[in-house]
């Protein structure tokens, strides 16, 4: 409880001297504690549980971010893709599991594991050796963890198309569940044949190959927002050696033609439902760049793996409660336009109310007597950019 609440008033970069500042514990209690690992998983999931309206949808969203990290001795320090400076860096990699609700259209981190080091194949690092077999089973390795942990309701795991890997689909499809993503622009697709059965010999199974560019053998589905048209198909990946969902999305524009390929292994799925879980999918990247900016997701000047682990799960953790206050703030609104999340005002109350209460500590005033002054909840907003 002191850690969640701290994280919210420290100002400047979150680390043990920072901590210890703005809270009554050492800085050696919180080296102490972050070196013995919180666990943090069981938490997270009753915490999603607790906020999910009863008839909203979840899906799993799975992906990986770059943190900047120098000194030679860090634990997990090799070269990984920096989406950012569009190359691989020397750093640290963090694997994330995060919810994301459908309805509430927010994500919420279930678990962040960091990526082991000297996976990769040569000591330089390329494009192909980022995205290696051994990278791959350890995301596999976190996945498969973090299922202990799903919610019952969950069916579908969506990554971006790095993820899109015959390795990676068929590991999402062994654990019960069903894998969305994107494909290539080229993929290698076969058309099924549903026609009858003359002559003898074995039965044809394929009705030519799949030509990306002409989707006139695909369903017209409906037509999207800014002119994208939507078609569905259900075909053969021979990469995947199974039958996937289309969603193809094309624009026209200009006379030229754009497109995006997304797939579900779930051949059931509504086209619709599988492109609005698939732009869902970007929730995860406001995790974490809320994470960095405000709660101190890349401020750890530990080098321990558990230390790492530790800070960052927290952080993370600190902005599933700082959504959870937004939802319970919310459900009292009765206006119909919904509030704006701003981690920037919470952090600002947060500490607005910290400052109160060693106010009233240290000079032994009543704080009943303050708390109920009219003015007292204008002085709590104080600078933020909420009314």
């Amino acid at each position: 409880m002191t850690l969640m609440t701290t994280l919210f008033v420290v100002c400047g970069r979150v680390n043990y001297t920072n901590l210890s500042r703005y809270s009554r514990l050492d800085e050696r209690t919180y080296r102490r504690h972050f070196e013995t690992g919180l666990g943090l998983e069981s938490l997270n999931r009753r915490l999603i549980e607790q906020l999910r309206p009863d008839d909203s949808e979840q899906i799993i969203v799975v992906d990986c971010t770059f943190n900047e990290k120098s000194g030679r001795h860090t634990y997990g320090l090799d070269w990984f893709d920096n989406s950012k400076a569009q190359r691989a860096e020397k750093g640290l990699e963090w694997s994330v599991v995060a919810i994301i609700d459908l309805q509430q259209k927010t994500g919420y981190t279930l678990s962040a594991q960091q990526t082991e080091a000297d996976l990769r194949t040569q000591k330089t690092p390329t494009e192909d050796q980022v995205a290696s077999r051994g990278r791959l089973n350890f995301y596999l390795g976190h996945l498969a963890y973090c299922t202990i942990f799903f919610p019952d309701w969950i069916r579908y795991i969506v990554a971006d198309g790095f993820y899109s890997k015959s390795k990676w689909v068929n590991g999402v499809v062994s654990l019960g569940f069903e894998a969305i993503g994107r494909l290539r622009s080229d993929a290698n697709l076969k058309f099924l044949y549903d026609g009858p059965h003359t002559g003898r010999g074995r039965p044809r199974r394929y009705d030519g190959k799949v030509d990306l560019t002409d989707p006139s053998r695909l369903t017209f589905v409906t037509t999207l927002d800014e002119g994208v048209s939507l078609y569905t198909a259900v075909v053969w990946s021979v990469n995947f050696r199974r039958p996937v969902r289309l969603a193809y999305l094309l624009k026209e524009q200009d006379g030229r033609r754009s497109y995006v390929v997304l797939f579900s292994t779930d051949v059931t799925i509504d086209p619709l439902h599988l492109y609005r879980c698939y732009t869902a999918r970007f929730q995860i990247e406001f995790i974490f760049r809320d994470a960095r900016q405000f709660l101190g997701f890349s401020d750890c000047q530990a080098r321990s793996a558990e230390a790492l682990d530790s800070h960052v799960n927290a952080s993370l953790m600190a902005l599933n409660l700082a959504k959870a206050t937004l939802q319970s703030t919310q459900s009292t609104h009765t206006d119909a336009e919904p509030l704006s999340f701003s981690i920037t005002s919470l952090k600002r109350l947060a500490l607005n109310e910290h400052l109160f209460d060693l106010f009233i500590d240290m000079l032994d005033l009543d704080p009943t007597l303050i708390k109920s002054h009219p003015k007292y909840s204008e002085l709590l907003s104080y600078g933020s950019l909420s009314p």
